[in-house]
């Protein structure tokens, strides 16, 4: 069984990788990484990168048995080429939405990309009607993480967004953090709110759709919001 994983950065494999030794071995993942799909879908809109994003699936999914889009500002334009490219696409957030639809009423979406914000809003809003949940979605924008993170100050960036999360946490019934570099953070968030992040529970159902079991038992996503670390 082969999963393909489209990342727009390069931190994602060794983060993936783990994950899969630590939860799926025997599934071989396959990695393509194209960071100018990110860049342009930052400047441009996510849509500006659909003809891109959908040649980029067809060359991924050869010989895979499905796709996870690990990127969450094209995973919506990732999963709506499914159909041409063939085998199952998943959005790495997809699970970890529906997980924040459980957990609400009210969600906040922490985000420190803006071009991300909106195709999460809409994921969580997709979600909580394929669940029959109203829900109140609030969104963050973490001012002046991202540059932190492009220059490489790891700390100071976990740190912008651990405080994004401690000032919304106590008004909501979970924060949902939009991007997976944003994972770490919810190592140190408030234990009264779940923090949930992407990466695991994205591999883990990607893995499903490859017809792959977790060789462990995996907490559902609302119960154990903390331990994902990755990058965006």
């Amino acid at each position: 069984m082969t999963l393909a994983l489209l990342h727009t950065s390069p931190a994602h494999i060794p983060v993936f990788d783990a994950l899969r030794d630590a939860d799926h071995p025997g599934l071989a993942l396959r990695h393509r990484v194209h960071e100018d799909l990110l860049a342009r879908a930052r400047a441009e809109g996510p849509d500006a990168v659909s003809d891109a994003v959908r040649a980029v699936l067809a060359e991924a999914a050869d010989g895979a048995d499905a796709v996870l889009c690990t990127c969450s500002t094209i995973g919506g334009v990732a999963e709506s080429h499914a159909a041409a490219t063939g085998v199952p696409v998943l959005r790495v957030d997809r699970p970890m939405a529906a997980a924040a639809v459980r957990a609400g009423p009210a969600v906040a979406v922490v985000a420190t990309v803006a071009s991300t914000l909106e195709p999460t809003v809409a994921l969580v809003r997709e979600e909580a009607v394929r669940a029959g949940r109203a829900v109140d979605i609030r969104t963050v924008l973490v001012d002046g993480a991202w540059e932190r993170f492009e220059a490489g100050d790891r700390a100071g960036y976990l740190g912008r967004v651990t405080d994004a999360v401690e000032r919304v946490a106590g008004s909501v019934g979970a924060v949902l953090l939009a991007q997976a570099s944003m994972a770490e953070a919810a190592d140190r968030a408030p234990a009264a709110t779940p923090v949930l992040s992407s990466p695991r529970t994205g591999l883990r159902e990607a893995a499903r759709l490859c017809g792959h079991t977790a060789q462990r038992p995996a907490p559902e996503p609302a119960d154990v919001p903390r331990r994902d670390h990755s990058s965006e």
